[in-house]
């Protein structure tokens, strides 16, 4: 069995002030000339895990930078979760019972589409 590294990313807004390219442009939307005119949108870039974040909900480029760390922060957090290994079940009788029903359906119409033989009565 191969596992793989999972590598563990830092959540703080300190060190991901480091980690983060942050792109400044102007959004587009509902919003009114301010908007049109500021460049109020913000793109994070976390470098080392690849993940792109885009906030323009508001036109207040300081609200949709806090919302964009806000976002990264949650998704780093989903990608720090380990995942639990799967137990694995038996299948219920009840469950073989309708399969085995199932492939005699299938087998019975299989034998349905068979040529009939026809006998010559011999005299």
């Amino acid at each position: 069995m191969v596992e793989e590294f999972k590598q563990k990313f830092a959540i703080n807004i300190k060190s991901l002030l480091k980690e983060v390219k942050v792109d400044y442009y102007k959004s587009t939307g509902p919003g009114g000339q301010k908007k049109d005119k500021k460049a109020s949108a913000v793109r994070l870039r976390h470098i080392p895990s690849g993940i792109i974040i885009i906030a323009t909900k508001y036109r207040s480029q300081a609200q949709n930078k806090k919302l964009a760390f806000e976002r990264l922060q949650k998704k780093l957090i989903e990608l720090n979760k380990e995942d639990r290994p799967r137990i694995p079940t038996k299948k219920p009788y009840i469950a073989k019972v309708k399969t085995l029903e199932e492939k005699g359906k299938h087998s019975l119409k299989k034998k349905l589409r068979e040529k009939v033989k026809v006998l010559e009565e011999q005299e």
